[in-house]
C-alpha cells in the first residue's frame, strides 16, 4: 500500500490499534508521539536525542519522530504493536547503532521501511569491562565531534530521500555542525580551569568514552553499559578505590537510572555528588534539555562546575 494511502487511513488505524492496546495491558503512555501525518516524509528516529538532531538537518521538509518517549530508558527498550503500525508509516528509520537499539532488528524486520544507521564513520570506543568487554561503546552522540559525522550521515539519507531539498539540508547541515563545534571548543576552553589531577568524569554507566576521549578527561564508571540492576559490590569497590586514589572531586549518575550506587560511593569516600547528567533521552520541553544542543551544554556545565567547585 502507498504510504499516502497509509496516512490517510492513519486515524483509524491507530484508533483500531488503541483498543488492541488497551486489551493487551499497554496504554497510551506507549504510543510514540506524532500521529497521522500532515502529507511530508515521516522519518522515525529510535529515540529522542537523534530525533532533535534529525530535526535540526530536516528543518520544515520531513515529519521527523522518535519511537521512544523523553525520559526513557533507551537500551532495553520494548517496541509495542503502535509501534511496529508507526514504523510501516515512515519513508526512513534513522538508528544510531553500535549495539545500542538491541530491539531494533526485530523491529525493523517487522517494519516496511529503509533505514539509516547514523553513526557510520564514527572511530569506535571498545568497552573494557563485563559482559560487554570489546564490543564498541554506542554512545557516540556524547561527542559534538562525533555528532557532526552523525549530521552528515543524515544529510546523505534526508538528500536520498527527498533530492528536491538536498541543498537545503547541507545547508541546516553545516550551521548545526558549526554549533556543535562551538560547544566542542566551549568545553576544552572551560576544562582549561580545572587541574590536571582533576580531570576526571566518574559516572554511574560509560557513557561518556567518547566525550572523555575529546576533552581529556580520565572516565571511570560503576556498569559499562545500563544495567544498574548488576552493580555488584565488586564494581562499586573499584569505583571508590579509585576516587580514593585519585583525590576525585565529584563523582556524577544519569537521569535514566537509579542513582543510589553512586551514593553508596559517596558515603564511603567524603566525595561530592556532582549532580544528574543527561544522555538517553532529552527532557520535556519544559524540562532542564529539552534539545540535544541543551543536554550537551547542560552536561559540559554541570561537569566543569563540580570538577571545579568541589575541593576535598
Amino acid at each position: 500500500m502507498p504510504k499516502n494511502l497509509r496516512r490517510r487511513l492513519g486515524a483509524a488505524v491507530a484508533t483500531a490499534l488503541g483498543a488492541v492496546l488497551l486489551a493487551s495491558g499497554c496504554t497510551v503512555a506507549d504510543v510514540p508521539a506524532g500521529g497521522p501525518g500532515d502529507g511530508r516524509p515521516v522519518v522515525l528516529t529510535t529515540f529522542t536525542v537523534l530525533a532533535d538532531i534529525a530535526r535540526n538537518v530536516a528543518g520544515d521538509h520531513l515529519d521527523v519522530r522518535s519511537i521512544t518517549r523523553a525520559g526513557a530508558e533507551i537500551h532495553g527498550y520494548e517496541p509495542s504493536p503502535r509501534d511496529v503500525a508507526a514504523a510501516s508509516d515512515a519513508d526512513l528509520i534513522l538508528d544510531n547503532g553500535l549495539g545500542l537499539e538491541a530491539w531494533f532488528a526485530q523491529f525493523v524486520a517487522s517494519a516496511d521501511a529503509p533505514h539509516a544507521v547514523v553513526s557510520d564513520g564514527i572511530d569506535t570506543i571498545d568497552i573494557t569491562g563485563d559482559a560487554y568487554a570489546g564490543k564498541p561503546n554506542p554512545h557516540a552522540w556524547m561527542s559534538p565531534l562525533n555528532v557532526q559525522i552523525y549530521v552528515a550521515n543524515i544529510v546523505a539519507a534526508f538528500s536520498d530521500l527527498d533530492p528536491g531539498n538536498a541543498a537545503d539540508y547541507a545547508a541546516n547541515g553545516a550551521r548545526y555542525s558549526a554549533e556543535l563545534q562551538g560547544i566542542q571548543d566551549e568545553l576544552v576552553a572551560a576544562l582549561g580551569a580545572v587541574p590536571e589531577r582533576q580531570r576526571a568524569l566518574v559516572t554511574c554507566e560509560g557513557a561518556f568514552s567518547y566525550l572523555a576521549r575529546d576533552a581529556g578527561l580520565t572516565e571511570t564508571y560503576i556498569w559499562p553499559v545500563n544495567a544498574e540492576q548488576q552493580a555488584t559490590p565488586q564494581q562499586i569497590r573499584d569505583v571508590i578505590e579509585f576516587v580514593e586514589q585519585n583525590d576525585v572531586p565529584a563523582v556524577f549518575c544519569e537521569s535514566t537510572v537509579s542513582d543510589r550506587p553512586m551514593q553508596q560511593v559517596v558515603d564511603a569516600t567524603g566525595v561530592a555528588f556532582g549532580g544528574t547528567l543527561y544522555v538517553d533521552s532529552l527532557s520535556e520541553a519544559d524540562g532542564p534539555v529539552p534539545t540535544y544542543l541543551d543536554l550537551l551544554r547542560h552536561d559540559v556545565d554541570t561537569i566543569v562546575g563540580a570538577l571545579i567547585g568541589s575541593g576535598r
